[in-house]
């Protein structure tokens, strides 16, 4: 298939895109290279410079490449400036995808993969959280993420279209082959941070909130591998052009990490002992986040490769190494 792939320079988006080529689809990456990087992207695929919000844009795109699918990346991601600038959450992550994807309509193109959050449960009263939780966001990050499955869900009840929203856990590290990583000079994901934080590019790292109702007082999250991310968006694409049922399913490995236990797997990784400094929580965090993976296992097929914690922590060290170095 023709695969556009949005915002495929970015963190998520550049695995994805290597993920696809590996297995034999032609892709275009439309990405306007605010946080992604063009050398990020392989080298297999077509790059387009623009922005999903650019209607006229897209009109070429699906003209020139005759797209099949659209997996859709593009987005603002920080919970914490979500609170501080919603209008800017809402217009990158709501109404850009809103334009994106009437223009997949008008062109045709049925197959669309969403790339959601598990912050659309916000503090979840169930943990692990099944797909059927109650919808709660805490935060426009996630209410803007929310508002985009809904609209899919009614475009699928008035054309001919099918989508899967993946409701991501934490992402993190990086493609085992050195080939991509997460780049975003400040970046908030703990294991980035932290792995800085070991090789001497930060003086200390923050931890926010020790007071959560955790074993440790400290946020518990479900840690997943990003190249295992990547491989559950192929077999949704997959499940899709089988004539599946459109929905939404949670990416996770079902078990969670505290912040705590996260340091010390990078601390133990990497050899570095490197000072941790406690701070006052951040709006819009929630105290435990973790999948209930089952509906993504059983529909899709999809097995982790890469769970396990000093795995991933491995894979970010890495690729931050070969950042300092470059």
């Amino acid at each position: 298939m023709a695969i556009l792939v949005t915002g495929g320079a970015g963190y998520i988006g550049s695995h994805m895109v290597i993920e696809l080529v590996e297995n034999g689809h032609d892709v275009v990456v439309l990405d306007n290279l605010v946080t992604g990087f063009r050398d990020a992207v392989a080298p297999e695929a077509t790059f387009i410079e623009g922005d999903v919000s650019d209607a006229a844009m897209l009109d070429r795109v699906f003209q020139t490449h005759q797209v099949d699918a659209v997996i859709h990346f593009a987005g603002s991601i920080v919970v914490p400036e979500s609170v501080e600038n919603p209008l800017k959450y809402y217009g990158n992550n709501t109404a850009a995808s809103r334009t994106l994807i009437e223009g997949c309509v008008r062109h045709g193109v049925k197959k669309f993969i969403f790339s959601s959050t598990a912050a659309v449960y916000g503090d979840p009263e169930v943990v692990p959280i099944g797909e059927d939780a109650d919808l709660k966001p805490v935060s426009p990050y996630g209410t803007s993420k929310w508002m985009t499955e809904l609209m899919l869900a009614d475009v699928v009840a008035a054309h001919d279209f099918s989508y899967v929203a993946l409701r991501y856990f934490n992402v993190a590290g990086a493609d085992p082959k050195g080939r991509t990583g997460q780049s975003t000079a400040n970046a908030t994901h703990l294991i980035k941070v932290a792995c800085q934080a070991a090789l001497g590019r930060r003086s200390h790292l923050s931890v926010y909130g020790d007071d959560y109702d955790t074993p440790d007082g400290t946020g518990l999250r479900d840690y997943i591998h990003v190249s295992d991310l990547a491989a559950a968006h192929r077999l949704a694409l997959g499940w899709l052009d089988r004539g599946g049922e459109s929905g939404a399913m949670n990416c996770g490995y079902g078990h969670g990490f505290s912040v705590l236990e996260v340091i010390e797997a990078v601390k133990r990784v990497t050899g570095v002992d490197f000072t941790v400094k406690m701070e006052g929580r951040r709006a819009g965090d929630s105290p435990k986040v973790v999948a209930k993976a089952d509906k993504i296992r059983s529909t899709l097929g999809w097995r982790a490769a890469h769970d396990d914690l000093d795995t991933i922590v491995a894979h970010a060290f890495a690729w931050e190494k070969r950042l300092k170095q470059g």
